[in-house]
């Protein structure tokens, strides 16, 4: 699914974990800590994010659809069109929880939060 500028090149999922995600004022929100993938229909469910935390502790990981990142080589990162404050309040949970029932206990939410094109439609 291609990003917002039409990013569409191949990248193996090793590189994008760990990349850091920031938003359009270039303050770094966080990172990308894992990609789920649906296997029914082989498509990038989301990209998990995680910030919040300190040292591991009370980090919080929120998924975000592959449609809302964009990358951008000056940055050697991800940019959302959102700030920190809206990504807080996105519904996140933790890292195992959100592939619990096939990821689709948060799959609608968060695309229903972030506006994103259902894949799945």
């Amino acid at each position: 699914m291609p990003t917002p500028t039409g990013h569409t090149s191949a990248i193996r999922a090793s590189k994008v974990i760990g990349t850091s995600v920031y938003n359009h004022a270039g303050d770094k929100i966080g990172k990308v800590e894992d990609v789920v993938l649906d296997k029914q229909s082989n498509n990038i469910m989301f990209a998990v994010v995680g910030f919040g935390g300190f040292l591991g502790m009370n980090e919080k990981f929120h998924p975000l659809p592959w449609s809302t990142l964009d990358y951008e080589k000056n940055r050697d990162g991800y940019v959302v069109n959102m700030t920190k404050e809206q990504l807080q309040a996105a519904p996140a949970d933790g890292i195992d929880e959100l592939t619990a029932q096939d990821g689709d206990g948060l799959r609608n939410s968060v695309y229903d939060y972030y506006k994103a094109p259902r894949y799945w439609q």
